[in-house]
């Protein structure tokens, strides 16, 4: 979860698409680049240790552009396949 914020962070798509599951995966990824993001806490986590299947990471991620703030509040599920864990899908809360 927190290298692909990294990756939001400084723009790198291609590390966005290499670890976002194949069967959920956009055909194209757009970063905005006109928003800055500016932090990120885990606010819980279920499952997602080693041995585990799968995983449920809830988080706030900070931004700011265009003169405007907001924060983006997910829980995103993820699952461990092939040695490695892949982003799934999520739920934006509001």
């Amino acid at each position: 979860m927190r290298s692909r914020y990294c990756a939001f962070a400084i723009g790198d798509a291609r590390y966005l698409a290499d670890t976002w599951h194949p069967r959920t995966r956009p055909s194209e990824l757009t970063i905005d680049a006109a928003l800055r993001w500016t932090g990120l806490r885990i606010v819980d986590t279920v499952r997602g240790a080693a041995g585990d299947a799968d995983g449920i990471v809830e988080f706030r991620a900070r931004w700011s552009g265009l003169g405007e703030r907001g924060e983006l509040h997910e829980r995103s599920r993820f699952v461990h396949q092939r040695h490695r864990w892949w982003y799934v899908d999520g739920d934006v809360a509001d």
